[in-house]
């Protein structure tokens, strides 16, 4: 604990050079879904905290800041024992911040990165609190007419490793000091000291009292800590002692830079951290089936289906279908060979078609709708919208650009994944046997036909010859009859089982296609929206380590 207050707590004892590492990785992973003035100011910290750890040693920089008229460059020289800080004859400012220095180690490289140019080594006298190791610093007024003065006082402020605010009885209560300087620095309550001077202005004691109360309260009240107020008159000496010993007290622990510093990273994560949700959305399935089923059709999957069940039958009916009528299936085109899909055999001039899909960089599938098109954005917005569900606007913007792919990447991975999947498989086995059989009986038919045509013929030249019976039937008869009975039968038969099996084959074709098109949806869509919740969450747990 450094410094002492009436009650507070420390830290996570989380290293600091793990702090600084975690705010920087979270600035590099979150991108500019992060507030852009944030991450300026936090890798500003980042810098100064490697700076000011390289330069640890064994000083503690103690800066005195406080409004014009407060009475601090007096107080300054009176703690240092010279009059070091030149105060304004006109009016009571302070143009440049002056240090004085305590101890033989060197504090020049300290210094010059304080950016404090006017020096004063101090020589400690018998009986005060010794101060080995302290860089006093007093700074220009905070609330100065001069730009300047206000820009230099504010630079080094950030630099330092302790405030000592020091406020007067007539603007303890000023804004610029509570709502700019106090209110910001609820973290770094352990490296504060908060000074009421120019107490011998006050009529009486309990004015003293009420006056430092007050101050005690709206340091509170702005979240800095509860402090113990130190009163002190630099004209009469009150408080000076307390004051030294306070800051001595800070000086031997030693451990002032790294508190600020610590401090510096748990603000600057918690401000980075404003720009982003609490918890991470989970990614849900409820939007991904919308988004399948738009891609579906946007795909021509319902074409290629319905393809596939023609096929099927059409293929069925020229291998199990009645021989005589099977010709007609030929003057039919193949409908998998009209979208370049299916059989990859080369044609009448020796062209594949995956030679043509390789000139033309698709198939011939029907360019999708812009309804179809339509329907798809709307379904990628709905998914990026689910997702992005409670995520500030910035990263909501960042889900839907992720889950809006360019829509000719989209169509090409579309078509290309409803090539790529193989939309027929091994010939069924009852084809070849139901095949086999309408050749049979053909053949009988065939042969029936034959044969009454010759009994015809031979009764013609009066050749009489008996045609040999089966039961009360001719032979030749029943061959005819019965081939073409039998054919017709088993031709329908195989009509029946060709649309059992085109469905059978449609789901089994529909199921790979759902799963390529499922491929497509995860590396255009899911795949963008889930990275950008990735990158979200290692924002957020970076930052909760840095700021833990």
């Amino acid at each position: 604990m450094i410094g002492r207050r009436r009650a507070g707590g420390s830290a996570a004892s989380v290293p600091l050079t793990e702090r600084a590492a975690r705010l920087r990785s979270a600035l590099d992973v979150g991108g500019n879904e992060l507030d852009p003035s944030a991450v300026e100011k936090a890798r500003g910290v980042v810098q100064r905290t490697e700076e000011r750890w390289a330069l640890k040693g064994g000083r503690t920089v103690v800066a005195l800041a406080g409004a014009t008229g407060s009475g601090k460059s007096s107080l300054f020289n009176a703690l240092v024992g010279e009059d070091v800080s030149v105060i304004g004859p006109r009016r009571p400012t302070t143009a440049e911040a002056a240090a004085a220095v305590w101890g033989d180690e060197g504090a020049g490289e300290l210094l010059d990165w304080l950016g404090v140019h006017h020096r004063h080594q101090v020589t400690p006298t018998p009986g005060n609190v010794p101060l080995e190791g302290l860089v006093l610093v007093d700074l220009p007024d905070f609330d100065s007419r001069e730009t300047r003065h206000r820009v230099e006082a504010d630079r080094i402020l950030e630099r330092t490793d302790v405030f000592v605010w020091v406020a007067d009885p007539q603007k303890y209560a000023d804004a610029r000091l509570h709502d700019d300087y106090l209110h910001p620095l609820r973290h770094h309550d352990t490296v504060m000291l908060v000074v009421l001077n120019q107490a011998d202005r006050l009529r009486s004691e309990g004015d003293v009292e009420r006056v430092s109360e007050d101050l005690r309260r709206l340091v509170h009240t702005d979240g800095a800590g509860d402090h113990e107020v130190i009163v002190t008159s630099a004209r009469t000496g009150q408080g000076l002692d307390e004051l030294r010993r306070r800051i001595g007290a800070v000086v031997s622990a030693n451990n002032a830079a790294e508190a600020r510093l610590v401090a510096d990273v748990r603000t600057s994560a918690e401000h980075v951290g404003a720009g982003l949700a609490e918890q991470t959305p989970e990614f849900t399935e409820t939007a991904d089936h919308r988004l399948h089923q738009a891609l579906r059709q946007a795909s021509g999957v319902p074409v290629v289906l319905d393809a596939v069940e023609r096929d099927y039958v059409r293929q069925a009916n020229a291998r199990a279908g009645w021989p005589f009528t099977r010709w007609l299936g030929s003057l039919r085109a193949d409908p998998l060979k009209r979208l370049r899909l299916g059989d990859n055999s080369p044609g009448p001039a020796g062209i594949a078609p995956s030679d043509v899909r390789s000139v033309l960089g698709r198939s011939s599938l029907p360019a999708p709708t812009p309804a179809a098109r339509a329907n798809v954005q709307l379904a990628s917005r709905q998914v990026a919208e689910d997702a992005g569900a409670g995520l500030p606007p910035r990263w909501a913007d960042a889900l839907v650009e992720a889950a809006s792919p360019r829509h000719d990447n989209l169509s090409d991975a579309l078509d290309q994944a409803v090539v790529g999947t193989p939309l027929r498989a091994r010939s069924p086995a009852w084809w070849a046997v139901l095949g086999a059989l309408q050749l049979v009986l053909a053949v009988a038919a065939v042969v029936g036909l034959l044969w009454l045509v010759l009994l015809a013929v031979l009764g013609w030249l009066q050749f009489p010859i008996d045609a040999p019976l089966w039961g009360p039937v001719p032979i030749p008869l029943l061959l005819l009859a019965g081939g073409l009975l039998a054919g017709l039968l088993l031709a329908m038969v195989a009509r029946v089982m060709a649309g059992v099996g085109a469905r059978r084959r449609r789901r089994q074709v529909e199921d790979a296609l759902d799963e390529a098109i499922d491929e497509v949806s995860f590396q255009h869509v899911r795949r963008p929206v889930l990275a950008v919740l990735d990158r979200h969450e290692k924002t957020r747990q970076h930052l909760d380590r840095a700021a833990s």
